[in-house]
């Protein structure tokens, strides 16, 4: 340790030492500091009056720990952690939750005023370089941030909660759930929870929900489907009934078409009984409009042939009239791509 013999920074040192662990023996820091188990409880003190709450026990296993106070006094934060804090802060300039890239940009705004010119160009040139891609578009209704912060401490301290519940057919029930993890999908926010009324897990769409309220009992964490929450969501999110969608066989086994098409949206089945044929399988294209059907039968064209399925009886999806437009779409397409192909005059 440098300035040893100077109590400021012998007091930051310490400072520096407990944000860096949860407890540390008496013994342990004097011998960081290379001082006195006396001045060490002078230093201390001194910390204290500056605002910082530092409980002590005393014994052979007696230590200090930096416990959380009435109010938020000044934090030590090495390089790294300073840079890593100011590109937070500027990601959630695009966030859902309402009012925080407000907040966000004020916080920013007092962080850069005070990093060393070597740290900000380090985050100017992080955040000048790097993109993020927020699939979807921002939700309808803003994410009220007490709500995201209830939550949070609920899956936190196991607790359950209430909340009213929008269903995406409009309908309205109250919930009561074991809340087990947040899950940020770009502009989305989900609840991964079990629901108690109805003894399952289910996915919560956050900005659907209102008036969360903790339950006030305690219950045991249970695992989730899986053992990971995002993937959970992503499951329950390729389960939801699409308004549009279209079957096609295409000129791949499934196994091909697993590792051509790995990177599109596209439920992939094995052909059975009369159907089955060698060297094909079926893929079945779901999505909110007829037009990115579309997209996606003309992506997985681009890999081997493929032919639509006839379309099924009803008004539903897979029906005729998603076939006739997504047809009518691929057409468009080709007369397009076959323009733009086309040798100029």
């Amino acid at each position: 340790m440098n300035n040893m013999n100077d109590p400021t920074g012998r007091a930051l040192a310490l400072l520096s030492l407990l944000q860096t662990h949860r407890f540390w023996s008496g013994e342990e820091l004097s011998e960081k500091l290379e001082v006195s188990q006396r001045t060490l409880r002078r230093d201390v003190d001194r910390l204290r009056m500056l605002g910082y709450q530092i409980d002590a026990s005393t014994g052979t296993t007696g230590g200090y720990r930096l416990a959380a106070g009435s109010h938020l006094p000044p934090l030590l934060l090495d390089d790294d952690e300073a840079v890593v804090i100011a590109l937070g802060l500027r990601s959630t300039a695009a966030t859902a939750i309402d009012g925080m890239g407000d907040t966000s940009a004020r916080a920013l705004a007092k962080i850069e005023q005070v990093l060393p010119d070597r740290l900000r160009r380090r985050v100017t040139a992080l955040a000048d370089n790097v993109t993020q891609m927020r699939w979807g578009r921002p939700a309808t209704d803003p994410i009220d941030p007490e709500t995201i912060a209830l939550i949070a401490q609920a899956c936190r301290d196991h607790e359950q909660i209430r909340f009213d519940y929008r269903r995406r057919d409009g309908e309205e029930a109250s919930r009561l759930v074991e809340p087990h993890q947040l899950v940020s999908a770009g502009y989305r926010w989900y609840l991964v929870a079990w629901d108690v009324r109805r003894s399952d897990w289910r996915t919560f769409r956050v900005d659907r929900l209102a008036d969360a309220r903790l339950a006030g009992v305690r219950f045991d964490a249970r695992q989730i489907p899986g053992g990971d929450a995002g993937e959970y969501v992503k499951r329950s999110i390729g389960q939801m009934p699409q308004p549009h969608e279209v079957t096609a066989v295409i000129a791949l086994s499934a196994e091909d078409a697993r590792a051509e098409l790995r990177w599109l949206e596209v439920q992939i089945e094995e052909l059975r009984g009369k159907a089955r044929k060698p060297g094909h399988c079926r893929l079945r294209f779901r999505a909110p409009e007829q037009q990115w059907v579309a997209t996606l039968v003309a992506s997985a064209a681009m890999m081997a042939p493929l032919e639509l399925d006839p379309p099924v009886e009803g008004d539903g999806p897979g029906s005729a009239a998603d076939v006739d437009a997504v047809k009518a779409h691929l057409d468009t397409l080709s007369t397009r791509l076959t323009q733009a192909v086309a040798p100029t005059a």
